[in-house]
């Protein structure tokens, strides 16, 4: 189908059951000329370009995936504006991340651990290539931030708060050994997905010297002051987004920006609207700050757009609202009449400008490729004092890249960082396909990956895999997870129905206070239009997705029985108990028209546990054991909801993963291995 005209479419377990190894096939690497498990681990990306100043070069992170630890690793790189000089700066045992230039190009900042493991700030010299350690913090800085004249760097960092005993116990006699301390929350955000339970305590900020020393402390207060830190002109003001309420965990996206005064240490709130602010960005003379966020309005999705203030919070005014898409990561250009930002439209990440007067233009495209599993949008870039830009850039062929732009020419590509592995194999090709939802007609937009080796005239067993969020969007972006699915012989389709993000706020509402609902007709006609391609075995149709994607997996073998099979990942199958578990109890504020007590049927009627009985689809669940964002407890309630009406089924328990449950190399191999083995069960025999 052609595609259609868009506002912005020209600019441009195994606790419960082991899986036998017999089932668990296939792809021990694979076929050595495509794509396999085990080259997972000879992946790599850049990460957190940063151009130096005079726009002369780039350092940039560089990760790999270690085997024998079993986790990324970063080295600092730096590369030349013309592609020259490519060789590492810093490198080493430890990791190395947040690079930052200061003012004059002659030093650069990061963080690294240090010869104890703990996270310390350091300096190198661009002259003479010496490396000095200016910190003995006991916790990881974050935030790094050089005041104008490189004097000091600014930084945020967790201080923890040692609190009064909840209960006295008597004195343990000499020798005795006891049970650990019992631990007591009395706050709604007690635990963190991927943190796990919480420390009493907040993140602060903090002003260093950048010759080192003892870090000041600047704010104090039981709230957290997070993000970047941005330097006024003269050095005395630091402007911060920090949400200083005492009703913060009822509101946690009601922040605001404040302005701090480093002599008196004073905080004025600059902005007063009730909704998100954050990000505040000073201009090059120090008159105006940019920023982004909304009017809260509870809806399930709200753009984020761009606003300009003067520094003293006054004259307030919009930018990019016409756009209808998020804007986020504001720059502000060399002489201060623009902002640059970035974007997903139609799946596809921008780099943009837009001037005071409103006015916009595409930098460049293919922004991202942060996302190393599934191709989901994210990306990074930083601009020099002569508006040069370095920014990571990414297609279904390759992970994040290197990539320069200035305004006016064409961007360029420095790094080809997996070339060494892909060279000599065979990806699945990726096609884009536009379709019209059954529903209502609706245009939905997807991406199919064949097979390496594809032959039109066979018939290919189909995955449908499904994003989470869902308010989040996948796109033409290198994903490890689609490649080793297409690897193993089956057609992919990916897609972004309706409650996607980049088609604008009312596509991604089109499911506010509705979810699942329509979006299942929208999934369901983009199977029917790869079938009607005429190389899909309708009978060899399979279903998985994580999260929002584990939501809609269950729900669609809940509704249909045209699967063959099916893997739900970290799902939430009962949004009442979900809301209760989760680490993000808030979450009811915009998802639901109100609390579950008072709103029974409508958090039931959206539940996949609802509908266990019509399920006759053999369906796999498979979630992290460290899961707090969708918990173990849901995929339990379906795993033995399954069982009692007589499904086949099969739960899959992956150890400390948290809800990413592809942060280590081994953990995303596990995921999709089990996934293939789990559809090998109910694949028959055909073409392919």
């Amino acid at each position: 189908m052609t595609k259609p005209t868009h506002p912005l479419w020209p600019l441009p377990i195994l606790a419960a059951l082991v899986l036998c190894a017999a089932a668990a096939p296939l792809l021990a690497n694979g076929d050595a000329s495509t794509f396999g498990p085990r080259d997972v681990f000879e992946l790599e990306y850049a990460s957190d370009p940063q151009i130096a100043p005079d726009g002369s070069r780039i350092v940039y992170a560089r990760t790999s995936l270690d085997i024998m630890t079993d986790r990324p690793n970063s080295d600092l790189w730096t590369i030349n504006w013309d592609g020259t000089g490519h060789r590492p700066l810093i490198s080493g045992k430890a990791s190395f991340r947040s690079p930052r230039w200061s003012p004059s190009g002659d030093r650069l900042a990061y963080v690294s651990s240090d010869e104890d493991g703990r996270s310390q700030i350091f300096v190198r010299y661009s002259d003479t290539g010496q490396v000095a350690k200016l910190t003995h913090l006991e916790r990881g800085p974050g935030g790094l931030s050089w005041s104008p004249d490189g004097q000091w760097i600014a930084f945020s960092m967790f201080v923890p708060e040692q609190p009064k005993p909840f209960a006295k116990m008597p004195a343990k006699p000499q020798g005795a050994t006891w049970a650990p301390p019992a631990r007591v929350y009395d706050t709604m955000f007690y635990r963190s997905d991927g943190g796990g339970f919480s420390q009493p305590g907040f993140r602060q900020l903090f002003v260093l010297t950048a010759e080192g020393g003892t870090p000041r402390q600047l704010t104090t207060g039981k709230f957290n002051h997070g993000g970047t830190p941005s330097w006024s002109a003269d050095g005395k003001t630091l402007y911060f987004s920090g949400n200083l309420r005492d009703e913060w965990e009822d509101d946690p996206s009601n922040s605001e920006v404040y302005a701090l005064d480093l002599a008196s240490g004073d905080l004025t709130a600059l902005t007063s609207r009730h909704g998100p602010d954050r990000s505040p960005i000073v201009s090059p003379d120090g008159k105006h700050i940019a920023y982004g966020g909304y009017d809260q309005k509870y809806l399930g999705h709200q753009n984020s757009v761009l606003q300009v203030m003067d520094a003293d919070g006054k004259n307030v005014r919009t930018l990019g609202a016409e756009i209808d898409r998020s804007l986020g990561g504001q720059r502000w250009s060399s002489d201060g009449k623009s902002l640059y930002f970035t974007y997903s439209t139609e799946g596809n990440g921008k780099l943009a400008r837009i001037s005071l007067d409103g006015e916009v233009g595409i930098l460049a495209d293919n922004f991202g490729g942060l996302s190393l599993g599934r191709p989901y949008g994210g990306g990074q870039y930083s601009v020099s004092k002569n508006d040069r830009f370095a920014f990571t850039v990414t297609n279904p062929s390759h992970p994040a890249d290197l990539a320069v732009v200035e305004q006016g020419k064409e961007p360029r590509r420095l790094t080809r960082l997996n070339d060494d592995l892909f060279g000599h194999k065979e990806l699945g090709a990726v096609e884009e396909i536009w379709w019209k939802s059954s529903h209502d007609g609706l245009d939905v937009q997807g991406w199919i990956a064949k097979p390496p080796g594809f032959d039109p005239s066979k018939k290919y067993p189909l995955i449908l895999e499904i994003h989470g969020g869902p308010f989040s969007d996948y796109g033409d972006r290198f994903a490890a997870e689609i490649q080793l699915y297409a690897s193993a012989g089956y057609v992919v389709l990916y897609t972004n129905p309706r409650g996607s993000t980049s088609y604008g706020e009312d596509f991604a509402n089109e499911i506010h206070h509705a979810y699942p609902s329509n979006d299942y007709d929208d999934l369901m006609s983009g199977v029917d239009a790869v079938i009607a391609q005429g190389y899909v075995d309708e009978k060899q149709l399979f279903v998985t997705g994580g999260s929002g994607g584990g939501v809609l997996t269950s729900w669609i073998v809940g509704h249909t029985e045209r699967f063959a099979g099916a893997a739900v990942q970290k799902p939430v199958i009962n949004w009442y108990s979900w809301v209760l578990t989760a680490d993000i109890p808030t979450a009811h504020m915009t998802w639901f028209p109100g609390l579950p007590w008072d709103n029974l049927e409508h958090y039931m009627q959206r539940s996949p546990i609802s509908y266990v009985k019509n399920v006759t689809t053999p369906t796999m669940l498979i979630t992290g054991e460290a899961d707090y964002r969708t918990p173990m407890s849901e995929s339990e309630q379906y795993y033995q909801a399954l069982q009692l009406v007589g499904v086949e089924t099969a739960l899959v328990r992956i150890p400390e993963a948290s809800h990413g449950i592809a942060a280590r190399p081994s953990h995303l191999i596990s995921k999709v291995q089990h996934i293939l083995a789990w559809f090998e069960r109910y694949r028959t025999s055909g073409d392919v």
